[in-house]
Order: C-alpha cells, then sequence, then structure tokens
C-alpha cells in the first residue's frame, strides 16, 4: 500500500508560496498561503461548511484530527494531541470545560466564522505559548477594520450554507460600524445537522452524530494614536449534540467568554496585553442521544464546569521579544443517575492548574543571509485539588472469617471496598503538585540561492500533566478524549513531559514549482500514557464493578511516565502547469514508539502514512480543483490502549467556486464523490450500543458521498 501511496502521490496537496498570490485569476490553492514558519488557512478562500474547524487542519503539512464526533476534532499535529499542541482563538486560550474534551479549544471558533486558520509549522517559537510540545495553532475570527474616515460606515460578512450528507445547515453573519476611532462589532451563529450518511448501504447512519450550535458575539475598539483597544464578549452554545467515540454525548455546553487586547505601535517599539476568562457549563448523558442502558441503574449524567482565567504581555523592539504569560483554570465535575437520587461521584472537585511564563526571544540576519532565531521560556505550574467522595467510595466488602470452632459459625466481617479505600488514599495524600519548566528553541535559515533556503531547528521543549491525568482518582474514562474505551486512574507523582527534536528541511521557491519538505525526530523523556496499574485497589474496583454489573470491563489503566520518541517526513508542494492550472500535494509520516526499557509499544492513536494531490484549474472568475485523498493502513497500533488495525483507503473529492461579482461567492462540490465506504483511524471506534449499521467496538466509518454549496456575501 505504500509503494501505492508514494508513485499516487509522491506530494501533497496546498499551495504554500505567497509569491504566487500576484496572480489576477481567482486563486482556490490560495487557501492555504505559506511562510517558512506557519500555514494560514484562508477561510475566505474555502468552499466547504464543515462545522468543526478542526477538520479544516488537514490542509496543512503534519496537521490531522482525533474526531470523536462533529464537533470535537482534537488536533493532532506530528503525533502529538490534545493539551500538547498549544490552541489559541484570537490570541486567548480556553481549555475544554468537560473532562473528556468533548468542547475541545477549537470549537470555540466555528469554521464559519474564522477569517484563518494558522497552524506553526514545525518547532514552535518561545513567544507562541506556555506549553507547545506538540506544536502551536491559533484561529482568528473575522472582526472587520477600522476606517480611515471619521464618517462612519459599515461593512459585514454573510455566510450561508448546506451539505446533503447530514442535512446540515449553516447561517452566519457579522455586522461591523466602524469609522477612524471607533469600531462595533455584532455577529451570530447558528447551525445544525442530523445523523450523517455512510456508505453501506440505503438508510446507512452514524449515530448519534446529529450536532446544534449557536453563538452570539458583541465587539468594540478603541483607536487613538499608537494606541487602541479592543473589548468582546461571547456566548457559545451547543446543544444535542452526538460523541459516538466517547461514552457519553452533548446535552448542553453553555460558554460564556471575555477579552480584552491593548496594543501600541510605534514603529520602533511594539506592546500587546491580552486579559482573558471563561465560564463553560457542560452537562452530558449516556442516554438521551443514544440507546440507553438496559439497567436503570446504569443511566449516568455528568454535569461539568470549567473556569479559565488568562493574560499575556510582550514588548518587541528590534530584534528582541520579551513577556510574561498566565492561565489559570479550575474544573470541577459531578456524575449521577437520575433514577437513583443518592447514587453520587465527585469525579474532580476544585480541581486547579495554574501556569505562569516568561520567554525572550531574539532574531538576528547576518551578512551572508543567515538568519537565526533564538528563544528560551521558563514555566511554572501549579497544581492542587479538593477531596472527592462518591457512592462507589462507600461501599464495604463482607469478608468471613474462620470459624470459632465447637459448631460455631463462620464469622463475617465487613471491610472498606476498594473504592473507599482509594477515596481516603487520595484524600490524605498531599495533593499539591508543582513543576519547574524550562523550554529553548534555536533555528537557523540559510539561502543558498534565489529560490533555496536551507533550514535547522532545534529545541527543548515540556507539558506538565493536565488534571485528568493527575486527579482522576476512580478508575473512569474521563481523559480528555482519548477514546480507548479504556478506564484510568491519576498519579499525583508524575514527571513533567521533556522533548528533544531536531528538523531538518529546505524551501524551495522557484516560477512554477514551490516545495517545502521537512524530516523529525523527537525524543519525549517521561511521556505520560496510561499503563498497566500497580494499584491493587484500582483493579479489585472495576473487578468488583464487572460482578455487579455483568460488564466484561479490561483492568485500568495509570497515567505513568515512560519515554518515546516520534520522527517523520511531511512535504506540501505544487507546481504551475500555466496561468490557470496547478498541481498541488501534501505528503505526511510520522512513527511513534515507546522506548522504555519496561516495554516496548506503539504510541497510541497515531495518523497513519496519509497524502494528497489535486489538480486545480483558476479562472478570473471561477475556480474548480479535482482532489484525491489517499491514507494507507495503520497496523502499528497500541496494544496498551487495545488499540484496533484499520484499512487503507482513497476518496476523491470535487469543489469549485464561483465570484459572482466583487463581494458575493458561491463554493460548492461533493466530498467522497465515488461513494465509498471507509474508517478514519483517528475517527475512533463505536461504543453506542443497539446501533444496526455499526457494531459497537467497530471502526467508526467515515461519511458518505456529501454534496454542498455555500455562498458569501461581503460589503
Amino acid at each position: 500500500m505504500k509503494r501505492q501511496l508514494l508513485a499516487a502521490l509522491i506530494a501533497a496537496q496546498i499551495p504554500v508560496t505567497a509569491s504566487i498570490a500576484a496572480d489576477t485569476a481567482l486563486q482556490e490553492e490560495l487557501l492555504v498561503i505559506g511562510s517558512r514558519d506557519n500555514r494560514t488557512i484562508q477561510l475566505a478562500e474555502t468552499v466547504e461548511i464543515t462545522a468543526d474547524a478542526a477538520q479544516l487542519l488537514k490542509k496543512a503539512p503534519g496537521a490531522n484530527v482525533n474526531g470523536n464526533g462533529p464537533l470535537t476534532g482534537i488536533p493532532q499535529y506530528r503525533g502529538m494531541f490534545g493539551d500538547r499542541i498549544k490552541v489559541t482563538v484570537n490570541g486567548s486560550t480556553l481549555s475544554s470545560g468537560g473532562p473528556n474534551w468533548m468542547d475541545p479549544p477549537l470549537s470555540y471558533a466555528p469554521a464559519a466564522q474564522l477569517e484563518s486558520l494558522e497552524v506553526t509549522r514545525g518547532i514552535a517559537p518561545v513567544s507562541a505559548g506556555q506549553e507547545t510540545i506538540g506544536g502551536a495553532i491559533n484561529a482568528t475570527t473575522w472582526s472587520g477594520d477600522f476606517s480611515e474616515s471619521n464618517d462612519f460606515a459599515v461593512s459585514a460578512r454573510l455566510r450561508a450554507g448546506g451539505q446533503s450528507v447530514n442535512r446540515g445547515s449553516l447561517g452566519s453573519a457579522t455586522l461591523v460600524v466602524a469609522n477612524h476611532s471607533h469600531k462595533f462589532k455584532l455577529s451570530a451563529l447558528t447551525e445544525q445537522g442530523d445523523d450523517a450518511n455512510f456508505s453501506g448501504g440505503s438508510g446507512s447512519k452514524v449515530e448519534p452524530s446529529e450536532y446544534k450550535r449557536q453563538r452570539f458575539d458583541l465587539g468594540y475598539g478603541l483607536r487613538f494614536g499608537n494606541h487602541s483597544l479592543q473589548f468582546d464578549l461571547g456566548s457559545n452554545q451547543t446543544d444535542d449534540t452526538g460523541t459516538p467515540a466517547l461514552p457519553m454525548d452533548i446535552d448542553y455546553i453553555d460558554a460564556d467568554l471575555a477579552s480584552a487586547h491593548y496594543a501600541f505601535d510605534s514603529g520602533e517599539l511594539a506592546a500587546n496585553l491580552r486579559i482573558y476568562g471563561s465560564n463553560i457549563l457542560h452537562g452530558m448523558t449516556n442516554f438521551h442521544l443514544r440507546q440507553a442502558p438496559m439497567a436503570k441503574g446504569m443511566y449516568r449524567q455528568n454535569i461539568a464546569e470549567g473556569n479559565n482565567r488568562g493574560f499575556k504581555f510582550d514588548i518587541a523592539t528590534g530584534n528582541w521579544k520579551i513577556g510574561l504569560d498566565g492561565h489559570l483554570e479550575t474544573h470541577d465535575s459531578n456524575i449521577d443517575n437520575i433514577n437513583n437520587s443518592n447514587f453520587f461521584v465527585v469525579n474532580f472537585n476544585d480541581a486547579e492548574r495554574e501556569i505562569f511564563g516568561a520567554f525572550v526571544e531574539h532574531q538576528y540576519e547576518f551578512s551572508n543571509g543567515l538568519e537565526t532565531e533564538l528563544g528560551l521560556r521558563a514555566n511554572r505550574v501549579v497544581m492542587d485539588a479538593g477531596e472527592v467522595d462518591g457512592t462507589p467510595a462507600r461501599m464495604m466488602m463482607a469478608m468471613s472469617g474462620m470459624s470459632s470452632g465447637m459448631g460455631m459459625p463462620m464469622m463475617t466481617t465487613m471491610m472498606p471496598g476498594p473504592g473507599m479505600r482509594m477515596r481516603d488514599t487520595f484524600n490524605s495524600a498531599d495533593r499539591s503538585q508543582q513543576d519547574n519548566n524550562i523550554d529553548w528553541v534555536a533555528k537557523a535559515y540559510l539561502p543558498t540561492s534565489d529560490v533555496t533556503t536551507l533550514y535547522a531547528g532545534l529545541a527543548r521543549k515540556s507539558r506538565s500533566a493536565s488534571y485528568q491525568e493527575r486527579y482522576l482518582w476512580l478508575p473512569l474514562q474521563a481523559t480528555a478524549g482519548l477514546a480507548d474505551g479504556r478506564t484510568y486512574t491519576g498519579n499525583l507523582e508524575l514527571k513533567a513531559e521533556v522533548a528533544h527534536e531536531l528538523e531538518l528541511g529546505f524551501d524551495f521557491d522557484g516560477q512554477d514549482l514551490t516545495l517545502s519538505p521537512r524530516v523529525f525526530y523527537r525524543e519525549v523523556t517521561d511521556y505520560i500514557q496510561g499503563t498497566v496499574t500497580g494499584d491493587g485497589n484500582a483493579n479489585a474496583f472495576v473487578a468488583m464493578m464487572n460482578t455487579m454489573n455483568s460488564t466484561s470491563n479490561a483492568a485500568p489503566l495509570q497515567f505513568n511516565n515512560v519515554d518515546a520518541e516520534l520522527y517523520g517526513f511531511d512535504m506540501d508542494w505544487r507546481y504551475r502547469l500555466d496561468n490557470n492550472w496547478s498541481l498541488s500535494g501534501l505528503v505526511n509520516y510520522v512513527r511513534g514508539q515507546r522506548v522504555d526499557s519496561d516495554a516496548k509499544d506503539n504510541l497510541y492513536r497515531i495518523a497513519p502514512f496519509n497524502g494528497s494531490l489535486a489538480l486545480n484549474y483558476a479562472g478570473a472568475q471561477w475556480g474548480i480543483s479535482v482532489e484525491g485523498v489517499v491514507y494507507d493502513e495503520q497496523s502499528q497500533v497500541s496494544s496498551y490502549n487495545r488499540e484496533q488495525a484499520s484499512s487503507g483507503y482513497g476518496v476523491l473529492n470535487l469543489r469549485g467556486q464561483w465570484q459572482l461579482n466583487s463581494g458575493t461567492r458561491l463554493g460548492f462540490g461533493v466530498d467522497n464523490a465515488l461513494d465509498r465506504y471507509y474508517s478514519e483511524h483517528l475517527a475512533g471506534t463505536n461504543r453506542v450500543s443497539g446501533n444496526a449499521d455499526i457494531a459497537k467496538g467497530e471502526h467508526l466509518p467515515g461519511y458518505g458521498r456529501n454534496a454542498y454549496a455555500r455562498i458569501d456575501v461581503e460589503f
């Protein structure tokens, strides 16, 4: 299969050079604008109507997405995913409100409202964020511009669309009223979809994969001299959304968001201060969208709350940039049963994670054209959590003793059950933890000709444990969207992950051909993943629950430190055939494995070798693209996570656009045009019982043929 992929692709989809932006013809390939350090996906140039902005990451080299549901895409970059990747929305950090990442950060940046989605290529600079061990992504929504006049002017961006695979629809409107000094913004969005079809016969559906989301935003900007201020308030509401790869579905997510941004730019000195916060209420169940458990005692509802506060301040002058930043998050999660008021589990109680950082970054250009970037960052991570409790922690075990002799009956003694012992151990432990982490980055760019630049990068990056990895006290599946079906317990003694990474490549920007290959190697000390637990109480608890509930859950895992390595190759390229026709392509390969002496295993949920090849036509008013996307099988799977291997596949996508006038654009296309059956390895496995089309534990299928259309109006 790999030979077929290489022969079919050679390289990859996604045009990369800004130099081609000068063409006057309509440029479908400007979808992704490349620089040596970033890939910026321009949403105004897309034609899709995907609800999940994370799906757009597949257009950038090295990037992919773990899909647990239609709105729950978790970014993956070069084999790392979740909170190992720093994701910001308009420069603000957002931590998921729920313990299973049903609302990952990009879910608060609906694709229909985005201006751009920027993926840092390779090693992220220290200024990109506090914990960028796996990369950095920033989503920017459209908010209009100040005018150059004292008179107020109105501008707007409207978007509407629909698709066939799930009868999905979207409507988005942003209105801006601005003059030279003041800017007012009002925006609203609504989008929804039913359960999606897949190619498997008439009526075959992924259940539940419905979704519903609304978003409202207000903003005010003030500009005076070299100064500007921006204030934003937002409300993001998600209801009745399926997550078939997880044990529960979304009942509601109500998020209130706020930020304030001050900027100063004199030309010689630039300063930025951003303050932000959010409050997220999240309800989820295992019965309201999927088939409910047969036993009333197995109904589960989880009510979670997450609060975020943070700031970032930086000053740039000349070749120097320095800054301070902080992010504080608090989480609560409580599980109950609507059929039994006596059942409860305090999953997380006041779980706190605070991180404060400082960085300095320097760029320098030598006389021979060599450019360097050096950065140093220090982060201090402080964590704590409150005491926990739950019905499973109040269960006693009957222990039979020895007979007293002379025909006397056996004596029975009631002893604390394993849940009670785990609770008491957790509550009596010192739950306050802190890490002091150091990151550094060194990059060099050396032009060897007018069209070729060599690149080398070396870095040390770190990440401390998440609150789930440290404070999950009872064997549960609240694991930030791992979706492996295993129960886990946390580990108070986890060390911070430390990665050393080497990256090599070059950028070629010729008149007709552009390409940008990279090879990388990353060694991670104290990589955090689930391994066989040594806690007898955790094993006894799962065994007891299996007996009581007639289930067959596997023995629990515990988050522990291991050693790992990830290495691979990615590249994007474009070849211009003439003024209108071009070829473009993308290739990604990553290998992840444990390398510690205790056990040899593959890392979990790693994207298989994949690529795409597209033929593009760009005319003065319209453009089309025919794209083939191919994924290899993934047989290098994690045995600890009982991960299933997956088969390779290929799909054909068609898309086009028509510029009706200067302010109106129509986009249209067909995904999976041949209606092929396939399953994405990163989409996970089905966790829903009673689905006639997909067996429980089977890989979730990809969506079937999907025709869509979208109209954008801007004035």
